[in-house]
């Protein structure tokens, strides 16, 4: 058995290649092979995001604090909070983050698939991601990120 202190932990800044804003990683666990599953948890400051990724088995993200944005392709941005549990299906290309306004930290859980767990594409552009502003009208002000 191994435990990892919560002080022990470190985390590191987000790449620019693969976010965008303010992102911060703590590696929670990645133990050695045959296993093949990592967990992280990830904090987003407001208005940081991912880029669009893929992964080939998959990902299950629990969102632990604050509010947050998610799309698939093709799909609608949809608002996460804390307590939210995404399960994206393996191969869908997608992309997570904050809102504008409110931080989000969730624990992403992923398996690798021949060393693979991500496969990471182009950032979501500042249009693609400042659409979900309009799907914020459709949410009663009172259920609202930061509201």
């Amino acid at each position: 058995m191994e435990l990892k202190r919560a002080a022990a932990l470190t985390s590191i800044k987000g790449s620019e290649v693969t976010f965008s804003g303010s992102v911060r990683i703590e590696m929670l666990g990645t133990p050695p092979a045959p296993a093949r599953v990592s967990v992280a948890n990830v904090t987003f400051e407001p208005g940081a995001r991912s880029a669009w990724h893929t992964h080939p088995l998959g990902q299950t993200l629990i969102v632990t604090a604050g509010c947050g944005w998610t799309q698939c392709e093709g799909g609608p941005i949809v608002e996460i909070r804390a307590g939210d549990v995404i399960v994206c299906p393996r191969g869908h290309k997608h992309w997570h983050g904050a809102t504008p306004t409110t931080a989000m930290t969730h624990i992403a859980v992923q398996e690798a698939l021949d060393g693979v767990a991500v496969v990471w594409m182009e950032k979501v552009s500042d249009e693609q991601y400042l659409a979900g502003l309009a799907g914020v009208a459709e949410v009663a002000p009172e259920h609202r990120c930061g509201g």
